[in-house]
Formats: C-alpha cells, structure tokens, sequence
C-alpha cells in the first residue's frame, strides 16, 4: 500500500507541476485534492476549462447542446460568477443528451463559484469532498480528504456570515480564501490526527490517501482533451450561371441580356448563425413537433453555410406543416419561395426551351435570381397533388434530377442552355400522405412524420388564433379580451385535436357570439 500510495503521490506531484506551468487542466478530483488551477490563476482555469468543453460539445453535432456551447463561449471570453452560473443553467438541457458528463461539469461550476466566495458553492463542493473522504476510508486510503471536508464546510460557515461575505465576495478572492481553507485544514488535521491511535498509523494511512483514485480522472482527461481549432470559413460564393448558351443567336442574345448581371458571378450562400434562436422560436409556435424541429436542426449543426436537404413532412390536413416549413426557413434567414403544387401537372418546374414563346428559366433558376442567393428554399406544398400525367412531362420526374447533389451541380436549364449549379438549393415538401409520391422521389428524400397537435395544446393555439384573427381584420390584438376559462371549454368541447383549421373556424364562431352578445349590450 505504501508503494502504491507513494506512485500516485508522485503522478500527483508532476500533474501539479504541469498544472502551475498551464501544461495540464487539472480534473474535477484533482482540484478537490488541492491540485493548483491552470497556469496557477483561476481565470485562466475557466478560460481553458470553458473553451475545450465548447469544442467537445460543438463536435457532436447537436442543437439541444447550442445553449450551453454559447454560455461556455462568454465564459471563456469574460470569467464571472454570472457566466459560470448561466453555464449551470444551460446544463438542464444539456444533461439529456446521452454521453454529456454534465454532473462534472455542474461540480466544476460549484467549485469556481465556492472559489468566487459563494458560500452556498462552498457547502457543495464540502459536501462532495465529504463523499470523496468516506470513498477513502471505505478503499483504505486514509482520512486526508477529512479534514479537507471539514476546512470546506468552515469556510462555507464562515462566508456565510455577512461580515465575511462582503469582505471575501470580491472578484479575485481565491488568495484569501485558500489561506483560510488552509488554516482550517491544519487544524483539523491536527485534532484529527492527535486523536489517532499512534503517530505511525496515523502517518501511515495519509500517506495511502489517494492510491485507487485515477479512472475518473482520465475519463475527464478524455472529454477535455485539446482539439484543434476550426476556423471559421470565408464567406463562400457560388457561380450558379457559369454562360448562356448560344449567345450568338437572337434568342440567345435576349437571354444574356436577363442573365447578364448573373453570369460568371459568384452569388454568396445562407451563413450559417446560432441554431439555438431558431429552435427556441420554434418550439415556442409549433411545441408539438419540437422532435421535428431537432431532427432538420440537428443536421445543420458545425456546417457552414445553411443547407436542408430535400425533406418531406407527411401528415394529416390541417395539422400547420405549410406554416412550420415557412416560418423554419424564416428563422433560417433562407430567401424563400412558397409554391403550391395543386396546378402543377408538367414539367416547367424544370424550365422550358427559350425557343417556345412561354420558354421560362428553372423554378430553382428564377428563385436564385429573385432572390441573388446561390442557396435559396423552395417549398413544394402538397407535393403529393401534382399531375401524373406524361404528355407535357411530369413534375415528379424533373424534381428527381434536382433533389441528387450529383445532376444538380450541372444541372442543364433549357431556358439558359447552360449546365447550372443548383446543388446548394434547400428542397422542403409538405405531403398529406406519400402513397403517390413515386419510390424514386421518395428515395431521395427525408421523410418525416408531422404530428397533429393534441388537446392539451389548446391552451396555446386558442389565443394565437385569436391573435391572428384580429391582426387579419386590422385590428390591434391588444383589444382583444383573453380567452376565458369557460371559453376553453367549451372549444375543447368540439375540438379534440387534430386539424387547425377546424380550430380556427372554432374560434372565429367564438369571436362572432361575443361581438353578438356585446352587441346586445
């Protein structure tokens, strides 16, 4: 046990060493053991702790982490007491991401918050070092974390007190806190080991103090381990419209005189931005499809620049996947356009020969004109309405070509006679049902069920609709009387779910009988 003991005081002694020389981040454990912070500053602690972390959690591609990656980000930017307990608070979303090791990093905040002079953080971070000793005592290695437990919960008595707090709750009052942690640590390590049995075994045990203690340590060393930096791309351009073909011709001539502004210029893509904003507002319009959210947004976590694949969202009539499609690429900052597919039946969303007198470029052609974005959205509603007939051509079989990264990066448009790169265009379909979707479109496609809202989201929709009914009629909805208790009733009574628009024809009734019985009045 002594050689033991010896080997990990040893490693503890050289990490130590590595840690004052800003060479090694001490774990969790270690700075519980009394380990000196990063470079010997708790600033730079957290400035280290706070970027690696981030960088981990950046990495594995997830929205629901954004918020705590952002908290992670300003507290490596600015060191305060508020950034480390915003990080705390983003933890709560964090922490049901599995593989997120969030009660380390919630110990490690407790900890720089007790150094902060916190004495609540204080209690914590004894009440942890209490745990680590009664480990020791139970693997027979000794009671020194004891009196460090002790030290901790005085020093969070003493903080306590008003006359401490305001003369220790300063910005860098690590100094004086330490001298008193340690203070109290000696004296009660001296009572504690005067009453030990033999001076031998006493000195014995605290010299096995930490002899089992190293897989936690180097599972943190795994989360934190350095990484390297990527850097943020320059803003990219795409040059959609490389040429018109036939340039020499009449019609030739007129086309490059619409395109010429496009032609050969790199027209600049969606930036990527903060996915967490638009999740939050999402989740707060449509709470239902949260699960959708998070699948599209998840995707598009670490890119840089904002591309949805080709995506379709089936679900019944009415159940708001037209405005959920808008409003995600709204919060995208995408330039969209919104098609409806009921008068589709030939192949013009493809484009039509210059030569024919309602020759017209590409649906997806028009829409990085309109817009001068070589990444525009096109929403396709109600894809599953289109024709099936083949006499002009069919929808379905010109989208084939434009959903494959491969055709559409030299997609041939009729209109310009050019191979156009359409390949960064975001594709997203609203379907009631995909049985008449062909297999081959299907295939190239996300699918994704769209959820009815149920009852219990009448509480939410109610009001929203009574909102938008009266902005529709040029009304302030700020004169409009909230919906009443009895109200929700009796909505809930003919609504049990299902399709909005039944639910806005609902309350567009209940508005009529008040305006009625007001009337009255």
């Amino acid at each position: 046990m002594t050689f033991r003991g010896s080997t990990f005081d040893r490693h503890f002694d050289r990490r130590l060493k590595a840690a004052k020389a800003g060479l090694h981040l001490p774990s969790e454990d270690e700075l519980l053991r009394g380990m000196a912070f990063f470079g010997d500053r708790l600033e730079d602690d957290i400035r280290e702790y706070s970027s690696r972390l981030s960088r981990r959690i950046k990495k594995r591609g997830r929205v629901e982490l954004l918020p705590l990656a952002n908290c992670l980000d300003d507290l490596a930017t600015e060191q305060s007491e508020d950034g480390i307990k915003s990080v705390e608070a983003a933890l709560g979303t964090a922490e049901a991401v599995k593989g997120i090791q969030a009660e380390a990093c919630r110990l490690r905040c407790q900890f720089y918050l007790a150094v902060f002079g916190d004495p609540q953080a204080a209690a914590a971070v004894a009440s942890e070092t209490a745990s680590m000793a009664m480990r020791d005592f139970n693997e027979s290695r000794g009671p020194r974390m004891l009196w460090r437990a002790l030290a901790w919960s005085m020093l969070s008595r003493t903080l306590f007190s008003s006359r401490y707090a305001e003369i220790f709750h300063v910005p860098h009052p690590q100094h004086s806190l330490f001298r008193m942690l340690l203070n109290f640590e000696a004296e009660f390590e001296s009572a504690i080991l005067k009453a030990r049995l033999t001076d031998e075994q006493t000195n014995k045990e605290a010299k096995e103090a930490s002899a089992k203690k190293a897989s936690r340590d180097d599972d943190i060393e795994y989360l934190l381990k350095d990484e390297a930096e990527t850097k943020p791309a320059p803003n990219a351009t795409v040059v959609v419209v490389p040429s018109i073909g036939n340039a020499t011709t009449s019609e030739g001539k007129r086309v490059l005189g619409e395109f010429q502004e496009f032609v050969q210029r790199g027209l600049p893509l969606p930036a990527a931005s903060d996915l967490s904003i638009p999740r939050t507002q999402l989740v707060s319009e449509f709470p239902w499809v949260a699960s959708v959210a998070d699948d599209i947004l998840n995707r598009l976590v670490g890119g840089r620049h904002v591309y949805v694949r080709p995506t379709i969202l089936v679900g019944p009539p009415g159940c708001g996947k037209t405005r959920f499609a808008r409003r995600l690429i709204e919060e995208l900052r995408i330039p969209y356009e919104l098609v409806p597919c009921g008068g589709l039946s030939d192949s013009a969303v493809g484009g039509t020969a210059r030569r024919w007198s309602s020759g017209e470029p590409s649906l997806a052609i028009m829409a990085v004109r309109r817009h001068e974005c070589a990444g525009p959205a096109i929403i396709l509603d109600e894809i599953e309405k289109v024709g099936t007939g083949r006499q002009n051509g069919n929808v379905h079989d010109v989208l084939i070509g434009l959903l494959e990264k491969e055709t559409s990066s030299r997609w041939f448009d009729p209109y310009v006679e050019a191979n156009c790169d359409l390949s960064h265009v975001s594709w997203l379909m609203t379907a009631n049902e995909v049985g008449s979707v062909p297999a081959v479109m299907r295939d190239r496609c996300r699918i994704l069920r769209f959820p009815e809202p149920g009852p219990d989201q009448l509480p939410f929709l109610a009001p929203r609709i009574l909102e938008r009914l009266y902005l529709e009629t040029g009304h302030d909805p700020r004169w409009a009387a909230p919906i009443e208790g009895f109200e929700i009733a009796a909505l809930a009574n003919n609504w049990p779910g299902g399709s909005i628009r039944k639910l806005e024809r609902l309350v567009e009734k209940l508005v009529e009988a008040r305006e009625r019985h007001w009337g009255r009045q």
